[in-house]
């Protein structure tokens, strides 16, 4: 990557007026190797890991949160948006300044910095990394419960924005519930705390009002979480099924029950094929589908759990259940499972990932409507998702270099998205609306419910300043459509609002 220089850069008709003053202001308050403003950079910057595209104007690198601060009050003296980013991961285009603006990248933030054990309290910056967390707590006995299957690269800092959760939150919950305070730069660059050390703090929970806000009401610069024990008992089984419904039945067997597994998951045909070639996990290459389903606690209970989990899905038709009897054994099934994305990737030259929730009982119909849907449109899809909590992730690959390709399967994720919808479902469970999906949410929100979700943003001070075009529909500026739609749009400079 190129260095930017200690000089500002000439004004020029690629940047808005007063470009070269922004530039010079934000090395002044920030230092010249903070700032990056020249094109072979900004181009590193301009998506996350979904098919959005948009290039910031400038891109900063705060390592303090005074120099968060002073980056968001320049950009507002400048009149120009402010996007945060983390490690870029996203898969919703949460962190792709859409409408340009200062780019505000937190991975220089990455310092742990307390582990309180005695009161199970961790305190950190944004940049750090969820695995980096989970390495540093284990000795203690202790973890963090979100454990998004991206955890290797994404950053706390993300997962709050996007109240992401992850394999094991069936039972323990997502971000939300584990998060404790925030500490939060404003609009204008004021600093405050949201929320403290204890999990019932009185007053509002502005704290969890700022989890899952996506960096419309400002930047995350600390996260106080809670850590729980790790379980001094675990079981780890695999059940595999001849068909996706079958599969599904299982899931809504096992919670009527009355157990809930710490994980839940479900690998279609399609995903086992692509991983197991690279894992060896023991996946049979013939299944319609496997769950991979986890239970904790003491040993007796485990051992009860268990032995009903097992019933259940024979009652369901498993045709085989696999128990993992060494910690290596289960650490190579859930290897399969976090690295069914990269295989995708792998195996085909782009994909698209969906994140619909339906109730458990409406798997079996909205699974047998995905598969439906992906084959009229001509798509191969992978399904790899948190069948416990209804939380589908099917993959639809294609060809972006196939003439009509992309518009197509946007065309066929709407479908997909309205089939989740109308089983009584939501169009997101943990990646988050962002720009993505924010033309969805008129599907499930009235126009007042839209009308106060905008008036929180008013009220925090950042209505369209801080990462405008994202979450609601409409907005100063913003296209309608769909993220890749309305990107289009304001590039051809027409459809605004």
């Amino acid at each position: 990557m190129a260095t930017s220089s200690t000089a500002a850069p000439p004004a020029s008709p690629g940047h808005p007026a007063g470009h070269a003053a922004l530039v010079r202001d934000l090395q002044n308050a920030l230092g010249a190797a903070a700032v990056l403003h020249l094109p072979e950079d900004l181009i590193a910057f301009e998506y996350d890991a979904t098919i959005e595209r948009a290039l910031p104007e400038v891109v900063v690198f705060p390592a303090t949160t005074e120099d968060v601060s002073a980056a968001v009050r320049i950009a507002e003296q400048h009149l120009r948006p402010v996007v945060p980013r983390g490690s870029g991961s996203g898969l919703s285009g949460g962190a792709v300044p859409l409408t340009g603006g200062v780019l505000v990248v937190l991975t220089k933030m990455n310092r742990i910095l307390e582990i309180d054990r005695a009161n199970r309290v961790a305190v950190l910056q944004p940049g750090v990394i969820n695995l980096q967390l989970q390495e540093a707590v284990a000795p203690h006995g202790l973890l963090f419960a979100p454990d998004p299957s991206s955890q290797r690269v994404c950053s706390l800092g993300g997962n709050v924005a996007n109240n992401s959760g992850g394999p094991h939150t069936l039972a323990h919950g997502s971000t939300v519930n584990h998060v404790l305070g925030l500490e939060v730069v404003l609009p204008g660059g004021r600093i405050t705390r949201l929320g403290g050390r204890l999990v019932d703090a009185p007053g509002i929970d502005l704290r969890g009002l700022f989890v899952g806000s996506e960096g419309t009401l400002g930047i995350v610069t600390e996260i106080t979480v809670r850590l729980v024990r790790a379980a001094p008992a675990v079981r780890t089984l695999v059940a595999v099924f001849d068909s996706v419904e079958a599969a599904s039945e299982a899931v809504s067997a096992i919670i009527r029950r009355g157990i809930i597994p710490v994980a839940l998951e479900m690998l279609d045909r399609e995903i086992i094929r692509l991983v197991e070639p690279r894992i060896h996990a023991g996946y049979p290459l013939d299944a319609g589908a496997v769950l991979l389903i986890e239970v904790e606690g003491l040993a007796e209970g485990v051992d009860a759990d268990g032995a009903a989990v097992e019933e259940a899905c024979h009652l369901a038709g498993a045709r085989e259940i696999r128990v993992a009897h060494t910690a290596a054994e289960r650490d190579r099934l859930w290897e399969a499972r976090k690295v069914g994305i990269g295989a995708i990737g792998a195996a085909s030259p782009a994909f698209y990932l969906l994140d619909g929730v339906v109730p458990r009982t409406r798997l079996p119909a909205v699974m047998r409507g995905v598969m439906e849907t992906s084959a009229r449109y001509g798509f191969r899809v992978a399904n790899i998702f948190h069948a416990g909590d209804g939380n589908l992730h099917p993959n639809l690959m294609f060809d972006p270099d196939e003439e009509g390709a992309t518009a197509r399967v946007l065309e066929c994720a709407e479908e997909i998205m309205r089939l989740c919808v109308d089983a009584g479902g939501a169009v997101t469970g943990e990646h988050g609306i962002g720009l993505e999906k924010r033309s969805y949410m008129e599907w499930i929100y009235s126009p007042a419910d839209l009308a106060a979700m905008h008036a929180v943003r008013v009220a925090f001070g950042g209505a369209e300043r801080f990462n405008p075009c994202k979450v609601l529909p409409g907005g100063h500026g913003c296209a309608s459509g769909h993220g890749a739609e309305a990107m289009a749009a304001i590039r051809r400079g027409s459809d605004s609002v």
